[in-house]
C-alpha cells in the first residue's frame, strides 16, 4: 500500500508517517520548499520515506504528485492552523486550509485512478465555533448572559451540559475556522458529485510533545521546562510577587508565563490516538465524516494545575500573567466533543487522558532543558 501525506513534518503527520510505516505502508510526504529545517518532527523515520517537494496551493504540481505516485490513500493534514494567527494573515489562511484543499480533491477527481483513491480531511472542531448542542426537547434561552435551557418537564430553568457532535450546526469563529468548515462541505460535495471516497476526522484538540510552540498547551509546558532549569541554577528561594512580570532571584529574573482567557474549555486529547482514527477512516468501505475527541472538556486552568502540578507547584497563580494581547477577538469559549460514532463504526477510542496528556508534555519540556523531574521553591 502506498499513500501520499500533505502536511507530514506537523505535529499530526509525524504521528501519522510512524502509525503507516509500521502497517507497511509506502509512505510519501509533501513539504514545502523552506530553507531552514522542517524535518526533526520525522527525522527518526526519514530513511523510511519519501520526501517531495509539493504546496498544495499550486493545483498543478498536486496533480502531478498524485498521478506520478499513484497513492491508495492520500492524507490531507496541512493547514495554516494556528487560530490566532489566521485573524492577522486571513488571506494566507484561506488560500492554505481551505482553497488548498480544493486542489487536492481536482486532482484525485481527474487522476485515473480516482475511483481507487481513498482521501482523509482534516476537518477541525473550531468549525463549531460558538455553537453546541443541548437536550433534543429544549430550547435554548439566555438568561443573565449564562446559557440555559427551558426544562421540558416543565420545572423551570437549569443548566444543561453541552456538548458536540456530527450532528451540531457549524457556527465557526475565526478564519481558520471558516476555511475548515469550506473544505470539510468542500469533501461531502465531491463525495457525493464525483463517488470520491473522502471522509472528514473533525478533530477537538490534540496535543503532544512535538506540538507547536505556540499553541497553548506546549507554549506552557515549554515555558515550565525552561523556569525548572532557571530556577534550579540557585538554591536560593525566589520571589514571585515583588514584580508582576518577572520572577526574581538575588539580581537575576525570568519572565512570566504570559496567556490569555484562562477559563475557555477544550476537549484534549493527545494527538498519537487522534492519527489512528485518520487511518480507521479510510479503511471503512463507505467514507463518512466522524467526531474525534474524548468526552471531557477542561478549561486552560486546569491544564495549568495539572502542568504545574507535575513539578510540584500547588499555586501558579504569581507565575501567570493574563495578557490582553493573547485573547482571540472572536472566543471559542467551550468545546466537548462526543465520539459516539468513531467508537460505534471505528472501534476507535482515546487511550491518553487528560492527566497523563499534561505530564508527558511537561516530562519531555523539562527532559530538553537536561533536568530530571525538578521540585520548585516559591515565595
Amino acid at each position: 500500500m502506498k499513500v501520499v501525506i500533505f502536511g507530514i513534518t506537523g505535529q499530526d503527520g509525524s504521528y501519522l508517517a510512524e502509525l503507516l510505516v509500521k502497517k507497511g505502508y509506502e509512505v510519501i510526504g509533501v513539504t514545502r520548499r523552506v530553507s531552514v529545517n522542517t524535518l526533526s518532527r520525522i527525522e527518526h523515520i526519514l530513511p523510511q520515506l519519501t520526501i517531495v517537494e509539493g504546496d498544495i496551493t499550486d493545483g498543478f504540481n498536486i496533480s502531478k504528485i498524485i498521478e506520478s505516485h499513484e497513492p491508495d490513500e492520500v492524507y490531507n493534514l496541512a493547514a495554516q492552523s494556528h487560530v490566532g494567527t489566521s485573524f492577522k494573515q486571513p488571506s494566507l489562511t484561506w488560500d492554505i486550509t481551505g482553497a488548498g484543499v480544493l486542489n487536492i480533491l481536482e486532482a484525485i477527481r481527474y487522476s485515473s485512478r480516482k475511483d481507487q483513491i481513498r482521501f482523509y480531511q482534516a476537518s477541525s472542531s473550531e468549525m463549531f465555533g460558538k455553537n453546541y448542542t443541548t437536550s433534543e426537547n429544549a430550547s435554548l434561552m439566555m438568561s443573565d448572559d449564562k446559557v440555559v435551557v427551558d426544562d421540558p418537564t416543565g420545572k423551570g430553568f437549569y443548566e444543561y451540559k453541552k456538548y458536540q457532535d456530527e450532528n451540531t450546526p457549524f457556527i465557526p469563529q475565526s478564519p481558520y475556522g471558516i476555511a475548515k468548515l469550506a473544505a470539510h462541505h468542500l469533501v461531502r460535495n465531491y463525495r457525493e458529485s464525483y463517488g470520491i471516497h473522502g471522509s472528514c476526522g473533525i478533530l477537538f484538540n490534540h496535543e503532544s510533545e512535538r506540538r507547536g510552540e505556540q499553541f497553548v498547551t506546549r507554549k506552557i509546558t515549554k515555558w515550565i521546562g525552561e523556569f525548572v532549569l532557571w530556577s534550579n541554577q540557585s538554591s536560593m528561594d525566589i520571589d514571585t510577587t515583588s514584580d508582576p512580570d518577572f520572577i526574581l532571584d538575588n539580581g537575576r529574573k525570568f519572565p512570566k508565563l504570559r496567556l490569555g482567557n484562562l477559563d475557555a474549555r477544550r476537549d484534549w486529547g493527545h494527538a498519537a490516538d487522534y492519527v489512528e482514527a485518520m487511518w480507521l477512516m479510510l479503511q471503512q468501505d463507505e467514507p463518512d465524516d466522524y467526531v474525534v475527541a474524548t468526552g471531557e472538556t477542561r478549561s486552560v486552568r486546569e491544564f495549568l494545575d495539572a502542568s504545574f502540578s507535575f513539578v510540584e507547584v500547588d499555586d501558579w497563580s504569581n507565575l501567570v500573567v493574563i495578557d490582553p494581547e493573547f485573547y482571540r477577538a472572536a472566543e471559542v469559549e467551550y468545546l466537548l466533543g462526543i465520539p459516539t460514532k468513531a467508537k460505534r463504526k471505528l472501534g476507535w477510542s482515546p487511550r491518553i487522558d487528560f492527566k497523563s496528556l499534561a505530564e508527558r508534555m511537561v516530562a519531555y519540556d523539562v527532559k530538553e532543558a537536561g533536568l530530571q523531574r525538578p521540585s520548585i521553591q516559591t515565595v
